[in-house]
């Protein structure tokens, strides 16, 4: 008989069926004596990714979407439908290198007041080195914070569990009963800073958020990302004020959103044009335009 673990695995697929393969295979060679859930979404690749992997993978569940509903969206999909106690996000570009990930579901089990945690993750390249050991908060105007222990080389500095501001996208895990308070990932952001309103919300919910490093994910860190790096700049400035509109109070919300507008954001694309660099120029200035015009930006998704 299987030990029980509760987990639902969920795993975003955006043309990259060669990543997912590998977390997908690490699931099989280390979880094999658990009872665990994997539901993977092929989030609008070119094509249907999700058909190759089931014929690999048959014991996993799969949804394909014809679109790509961003980060959040995808996410949902899959949290909609999944059926245990905790829900795991994990990349597709991350993978187990052994079982300690089931101590996270044994870690919220016992921690009623915790609503989410991610483990320590470490680099794939360079081996050994952290990428996550926990956030530092945003500082209030000018929303600046640290990974803890970032390109640091693992030597055990960081092994104590605390808590943090927020999680780390690559590997979270989050009780599926505080989804009814704080709601799923907010899909308005599409791409970038999703988990740290998600953090804010379920911290709001009543909940803490803690770092766990008896857990370890490896993460190929950049690889779902690769040749989008106008997008990139596009979702970084308008998400950033988005964060700050949506999480922010009173003189704080005001001051950050004009920091952003009128400091930040003109530094940025002068810069990148005296390196030539037009088309991240303009997608900063499209970016700032875009929050400005966005109508609902309190919007929230429920269960």
């Amino acid at each position: 008989m299987k030990k029980k673990c509760d987990i639902s695995f969920i795993v975003v697929n955006y043309n990259g069926a060669e990543h997912t393969r590998g977390l997908l295979s690490s699931f099989v060679f280390y979880l094999s004596d658990y009872d665990y859930e994997v539901i993977v979404v092929d989030n609008g690749s070119i094509y249907n990714e999700a058909a190759d992997l089931e014929r690999d993978f048959p014991q996993f569940i799969y949804i394909r979407s014809e679109f790509n509903l961003g980060f959040s969206g995808g996410n949902n999909l899959a949290i909609r439908i999944a059926s245990k106690e905790f829900i795991m996000l994990i990349n597709n570009d991350a993978y187990l290198i052994d079982s300690s990930i089931i101590r996270l579901s044994t870690f919220l089990r016992e921690r009623r007041d915790v609503g989410a945690v991610s483990p320590k993750i470490l680099f794939e390249s360079p081996a050994g080195y952290i990428q996550y050991a926990g956030f530092t908060q945003f500082s209030p105007v000018f929303l600046r914070n640290k990974a803890i222990g970032y390109m640091s080389p693992d030597i055990g500095q960081y092994n104590t569990s605390s808590k943090v501001w927020s999680t780390h996208g690559a590997a979270m895990m989050v009780k599926k009963e505080v989804l009814n308070f704080s709601g799923l990932m907010p899909e308005i952001y599409f791409l970038y800073y999703e988990e740290f309103d998600w953090c804010a919300k379920i911290k709001e919910a009543g909940y803490e958020i803690w770092y766990n490093p008896d857990s370890v994910v490896v993460h190929k860190e950049g690889s779902t990302t690769k040749g989008i790096s106008s997008l990139k700049n596009y979702y970084l400035t308008r998400n950033r004020l988005l964060y700050a509109f949506r999480n922010l109070r009173g003189v704080s919300k005001g001051l950050s959103i004009i920091y952003q507008l009128f400091i930040v954001l003109p530094k940025e694309v002068i810069k990148l044009m005296i390196t030539c660099n037009f088309n991240k120029a303009f997608a900063v200035l499209k970016g700032a335009w875009s929050f400005i015009r966005l109508k609902d930006k309190n919007v929230k998704v429920y269960l």
